[in-house]
């Protein structure tokens, strides 16, 4: 089966719309014998002269009039699907995403997030979960549409990023504890009693692990899931949370916060999505929005 070329149909709208070979050459820039080609292929595929000499100009046939607005339409809605949609209309918007973070990334910035979505895009639904782990599964299968995270090397080449705010550990007592007065030392924080974050439950999977030093060995009294189980124990009890600055800053509210006295490396907060969602318009919008939120004023390390 033969398929006819749908080029033809732009060089008929044009032709359609200036009734002359000379100028419709001109305005797609061909020549004018590769125009007079163009026309007579174009007559060959409808079985119609389309337009004939009428004194020194052409005139269009009754075929050519009949198709002239429809061959139109059919031109602008081919332009119309071939480039970006940069249409969006954030009152009409009605949406949901789902985004996947740790605990205490919504206490900080969940809030301002919202305040956004609802004033410019109130159709708008955002639903928050809990990362448990780092698998980017769910970005892939489309159970979440956005993400937040440390991008690792593992990181799978079908997962985009861009980064959001670079943020650092510091340690974390209640007020009084005795790691709030006086010098402190490495060896004062390493001999404390600590609560240590690891989603799997194993000291060694710690997840502030990969940015302290390598040698150092803390007294663990208790693992917990999350940021927010660890500064709940560390408020209540004289045990030590070393959780990250900007995460957990509403978390960390009525608490002695201390910067730590071992060289710990400062990361990078990254969002994360499938490629899928790139060029959405919806998407796209909601990334400018978190990005902005976790610039704004106010939001950096203590």
């Amino acid at each position: 089966m033969s398929f006819p070329d749908l080029n033809l149909l732009i060089t008929l709208d044009v032709l359609l719309a200036e009734g002359s070979v000379a100028r419709a050459a001109r305005r797609l820039r061909l020549s004018p014998s590769a125009m007079s080609r163009a026309l007579s292929r174009l007559r060959e595929a409808t079985g119609d002269p389309l337009l004939v000499r009428a004194g020194r100009g052409l005139t269009p046939t009754p075929r050519a009039l009949a198709l002239r607005d429809q061959v139109h339409d059919l031109v602008q809605g081919a332009q119309t699907v071939l480039r970006p949609d940069d249409s969006l209309d954030l009152s009409s918007l009605v949406r949901t995403f789902t985004l996947r973070t740790s605990d205490g990334f919504v206490e900080s910035f969940g809030p301002a997030l919202l305040a956004r979505i609802g004033a410019e895009a109130p159709g708008m639904r955002l639903n928050f979960l809990q990362k448990p782990d780092k698998d980017s599964t769910p970005l892939r299968d489309g159970r979440v549409d956005l993400e937040t995270g440390v991008v690792e090397e593992s990181l799978g080449p079908e997962v985009r990023s861009q980064a959001l705010f670079r943020d650092r550990l510091v340690g974390v007592v209640r007020e009084g504890h005795p790691l709030s007065q006086g010098k402190l030392t490495a060896k004062r924080y390493a001999e404390a009693r600590h609560v240590v974050v690891s989603r799997t439950g194993f000291e060694s999977d710690a997840v502030d692990r990969p940015f302290l030093p390598a040698g150092l060995e803390r007294r663990v009294a208790t693992l917990v899931s999350g940021f927010s189980a660890a500064l709940a124990l560390a408020r209540g009890s004289d045990l030590v949370a070393t959780t990250p600055d900007r995460h957990t800053q509403n978390l960390r509210d009525g608490l002695f916060s201390f910067a730590l006295p071992v060289p710990a490396r400062a990361f990078t907060v990254s969002m994360l999505w499938h490629p899928r969602l790139d060029a959405d318009p919806a998407h796209r919008w909601l990334r400018a929005r978190l990005r902005e939120v976790c610039a704004a004023p106010g939001s950096g390390p203590t």
